[in-house]
């Protein structure tokens, strides 16, 4: 049977509830008949990177979805260890054009020789431009976030500096830059851009959440933000201590939500910004957002859903939801821009990672994670229905 006809077979036995997958055709994702899922739901994986495989490990996944419905996904290729930096480590970009069906061969969109490498990637999609920002941490030879040094200067090779790669072709190809002096405080020691994705503002601005140590050893969060589509980058009023790798979202009332790791609690931080993430709210933790120092993922479920409707103010949220280890990859969804999580479901009880989310052109979403927790890098899409998004307001595609 030929791919397509075996992928539609499969989405038409999992519409009808059939509880036995049929095994997917080699580049083909396998569709999971969900128990107790609702008609019309839709779950499907694949895997992007298999440790041991062309590399010692893969870890860190990036994901956005481009203006034209592209998908874009970037990871770390950690070549002779499962280490971060310092050590070999490459940023690869993989592209799928058919919702995360299948995808193109990796590429290094970041590729260093000389003992020196770079890694943590998180994308962003400028909207009005196209443009793809990749975000990225640059590592000299020997420098780690433990042991980066003072100083901002763009030729130090002892700091761990904030660099980017753009794209203005889909992801095809890249242009590298350096902004370490625009974001770093040269008091600061280590920090690096928070790995998954950044975002855009309903008024066009940009921003990439950032996490650094002051000399003092305390761990602090700020939004890193552009109103002239990236030509020039400045960094937000830091909120902390406490945090760590950390996420944003636009909410309805314009609002920003903060959502951050920590290691002082076994909960998520939150905080909100009334100034488009210039600056924030003191960080609280949320008791319905178990976490055991993870990155995690935030988004919204429906951004053109119209301002006073209940759509608008739907979130999805995806972290490994322990409190002990990092295991129970579970996404989320709120009906009222994250004061509670009423809707949660299992994508993988055991051990698993770091995830992010994007929303597909189509209304799904696309989750990339790291299963097994580093054995793999999966990718997964999956519908409202499969979810079991329950809302007042209209119902989910």
């Amino acid at each position: 049977m030929p791919a397509a006809a075996r992928f539609r077979t499969l989405a038409v036995l999992l519409a009808a509830g059939v509880g036995a997958a049929l095994p997917a055709a080699p580049g083909v994702p396998a569709a999971v008949p969900v128990p107790g899922a609702g008609r019309g739901a839709l779950f499907e994986t694949t895997d992007l990177a298999v440790s041991g495989q062309g590399a010692h490990t893969y870890r860190i996944p990036a994901l956005a979805t481009l203006p034209d419905g592209t998908l874009i996904a970037a990871y770390d290729r950690r070549n002779h260890s499962a280490a971060d930096l310092p050590g070999d480590v490459d940023v690869m970009v993989r592209r799928s054009v058919d919702k995360g069906r299948t995808w193109s061969a990796p590429r290094a969109a970041v590729d260093y020789d000389g003992g020196v490498g770079a890694g943590d990637p998180s994308l962003l999609v400028d909207r009005t431009t196209g443009r793809i920002f990749l975000f990225h941490a640059y590592a000299p030879k020997g420098v780690g976030f433990g042991t980066a040094g003072t100083g901002n200067a763009h030729d130090s090779t002892s700091v761990l500096h904030t660099d980017y790669s753009y794209s203005d072709d889909g992801g095809r190809s890249w242009r590298h830059r350096r902004i370490t002096r625009a974001l770093k405080d040269p008091s600061w020691r280590g920090i690096f851009a928070s790995s998954g994705s950044g975002s855009q503002l309903s008024g066009g601005r940009l921003l990439q959440q950032y996490a650094f140590r002051k000399a003092d050893g305390s761990m602090w969060a700020a939004s890193a933000y552009s109103d002239d589509h990236g030509a020039t980058w400045r960094l937000g009023t830091p909120v902390g201590p406490r945090m760590d790798e950390n996420k944003t979202v636009e909410l309805a009332d314009g609002r920003v939500l903060l959502n951050s790791r920590t290691t002082s609690t076994p909960r998520r931080l939150v905080a909100h910004s009334r100034d488009g993430g210039l600056s924030y709210s003191a960080p609280a933790a949320d008791d319905e957002l178990p976490d055991p120092a993870n990155n995690a993922s935030i988004l919204r479920y429906d951004p053109a859903a119209r301002a006073g409707r209940p759509r608008a103010h739907w979130l999805l949220f995806s972290n490994t939801a322990s409190a002990r280890a990092r295991e129970n990859l579970t996404v989320r969804g709120s009906c009222d821009d994250g004061e509670s999580w009423p809707v949660s479901r299992t994508v993988v009880p055991g051990p698993a990672a770091y995830s992010t989310l994007t929303r597909l052109a189509d209304g799904t979403f696309g989750l990339l994670y790291e299963s097994g927790p580093y054995r793999k890098i999966t990718f997964a899409r999956f519908n409202g229905a499969w979810l079991g998004m329950r809302c007042p307001g209209p119902s989910p595609g």
